[in-house]
């Protein structure tokens, strides 16, 4: 999961958004491992066996603005013990420098470039495509800081914009209205042009209930015109990419993937080759009984931790 972008609550209860995720597998890449789904604690549970932590943000680290108790001292002793420690997380909403405030604030100390987000993935692939006018998805008020390089507009309600760009990026849904969704669709349905999906996240959840993210209108928009989008971010290669770049050495059987979303944080790693825990009593999971779902979605961790 990224930060839970989107401000508004949607209409989905857990047992429907994890039907989301299923609706799409189609999409997604296919299952590559069958994890024992050993239950532990937490992280300090399987720090001997690890060298190498890649942490998902909403769900391990934190829920909204708050760090999960007990966890920014944690994620501090595993650093102090000299384990390799990164976020990894479908963030792309948000500029970089705001990441770096936010997990500050919480009580984290992570260099720059170990916040390994569906942003930073999407604009490194954008650096490999043609000079295109985007139209872009996100919120203007959180400025251009990262994006200022690109040749963009921010959409908004007018119909004129969505027509006439060369291609879309699908970033922040913060703001994003059914209305603006109609007006993408309708223009990608009569000039079919490309699709960047920066967080391919579906919902995020949220103290009050699961968000709408970027990966629910990309998935919508691509049932409804048959453009598919090129999307970003876990659980798709290229974010793992940019993170193991910023290792000088890994054994992918002492490096783990930790998040909360079995078609996400799970399924990512299991493509990416490295060990997966999936956080079972915070975030997507919390309060259900993580092993039927598990079974459901035949995507099974090496790890189910209670907490981070």
């Amino acid at each position: 999961m990224g930060l839970g972008q989107s401000s508004g609550r949607n209409h989905l209860n857990m047992e429907e958004a994890f039907s989301a995720y299923e609706n799409v597998r189609h999409r997604l890449p296919s299952t590559q491992a069958h994890g024992a789904c050993v239950s532990l604690p937490n992280l300090d549970a399987i720090a001997e066996k690890m060298d190498t932590f890649f942490l998902d943000a909403f769900g391990v680290l934190n829920i909204g603005e708050t760090a999960i108790a007990g966890v920014p001292e944690r994620v501090a002793g595993l650093q102090k013990a000299g384990k390799r420690v990164l976020i990894v997380s479908n963030a792309a909403g948000y500029p970089h420098s705001h990441l770096m405030k936010k997990y500050k604030k919480l009580g984290y100390d992570f260099a720059p470039e170990d916040v390994i987000t569906s942003r930073k993935a999407l604009l490194h692939a954008l650096k490999s495509e043609p000079d295109r006018h985007m139209g872009i998805m996100a919120n203007e008020q959180l400025g251009r800081a990262d994006l200022e390089g690109l040749n963009i507009t921010f959409l908004a309600d007018d119909p004129e914009t969505y027509d006439a760009v060369d291609g879309f990026l699908m970033i922040g849904s913060a703001i994003w209205t059914e209305s603006r969704q109609a007006l993408l669709e309708a223009s990608i349905a009569a000039n079919p042009r490309p699709v960047y999906v920066g967080n391919p996240d579906i919902v995020a959840p949220r103290e009050s209930g699961f968000s709408t993210e970027p990966g629910s209108f990309a998935h919508r928009l691509a049932d409804r015109t048959g453009v598919s989008p090129q999307f970003f971010g876990k659980p798709f290669g290229t974010i793992f990419d940019l993170a193991f770049a910023q290792l000088d050495t890994f054994e992918p059987a002492r490096t783990v993937m930790v998040g909360d979303s079995l078609h996400t944080d799970i399924l990512g790693g299991q493509i990416a080759g490295v060990k997966t825990a999936l956080i079972a009593g915070f975030g997507f999971f919390s309060g259900a009984d993580v092993n039927q779902y598990i079974s459901k979605s035949g995507i099974h961790p090496d790890f189910v931790l209670q907490r981070p």
